[in-house]
């Protein structure tokens, strides 16, 4: 019997989410802002004249290579990311018990909490997917048409075109994932509410104008750095407490 609490009190220790994990979230936030911006500035809006000549360039190339180099990490930061946000929302849940309003509705509530929970998981992952598949599209695409003859427009266009669209589901998939996020901070009460107004609005935003007004993707990793920075403050103040 000893034993077997000893157990559960030395797991509870080693399954406790490490304050690291909301550090995670800025870099996972400034990392998946460098890319984007990268991206952006590399890439040509409209598809070029001269489709082959383009990616044959070795300064493009570079710098193309440089944003691929660090996808992968923005993807693996933000996995952490996600088990910042599910940790600061069990300790608060902990912490702070039910809502003042959850009496006999309790069931529902947490029927509820568990649809925004799995919107909440399966975005976040999706997410991660789609612009991991997107990165490999982007490599997939500088490899072929950096070894063939100039001019081959057709293929520039059937790879800009597949880059453009897994972009743009990540970002809807983003859009998810933070109005998701946002419903269970404020149902919670777990976030405070000019971070909910933040989330809510950056959720539009990827929801309706991103593939219409460049730059607008970068809502999505200013909001990452806004909730993981406040994440890791309240880490921070619970360690002084």
């Amino acid at each position: 019997m000893e034993e077997r609490r000893s157990l559960e009190a030395t797991s509870g220790r080693v399954l406790r989410t490490p304050r690291a994990a909301g550090a995670a979230g800025v870099l996972a936030a400034l990392l998946l802002a460098a890319v984007l911006m990268i991206v952006r500035i590399s890439l040509p809006s409209a598809i070029p004249a001269h489709a082959g000549e383009w990616p044959s360039r070795s300064s493009h190339r570079q710098v193309l290579e440089i944003a691929l180099g660090l996808l992968p990490f923005a993807g693996i930061f933000f996995l952490w990311f996600m088990g910042a946000v599910r940790d600061h929302i069990g300790r608060m849940e902990r912490g702070t018990g039910p809502p003042a309003n959850a009496v006999s509705g309790s069931a529902e509530e947490r029927a509820e909490n568990r649809f925004f929970a799995t919107l909440f998981l399966c975005s976040g992952l999706m997410f991660t997917a789609l612009v991991l598949a997107a990165g490999a599209a982007a490599g997939g695409l500088l490899a072929i048409t950096g070894n063939i003859p100039a001019g081959a427009q057709d293929l520039w266009t059937y790879g800009r075109t597949t880059l453009t669209l897994l972009a743009s589901y990540a970002m809807r998939m983003a859009a998810v994932f933070t109005l998701s996020t946002t419903t269970i901070g404020l149902a919670l009460r777990v976030f405070p509410r000019w971070l909910a107004w933040l989330g809510c609005a950056a959720a539009l935003v990827l929801l309706f104008v991103v593939g219409t007004v460049p730059w607008t993707e970068l809502v999505f990793p200013l909001w990452m750095l806004a909730t993981s920075t406040y994440i890791l403050g309240a880490s921070f103040r619970r360690g002084g407490a």
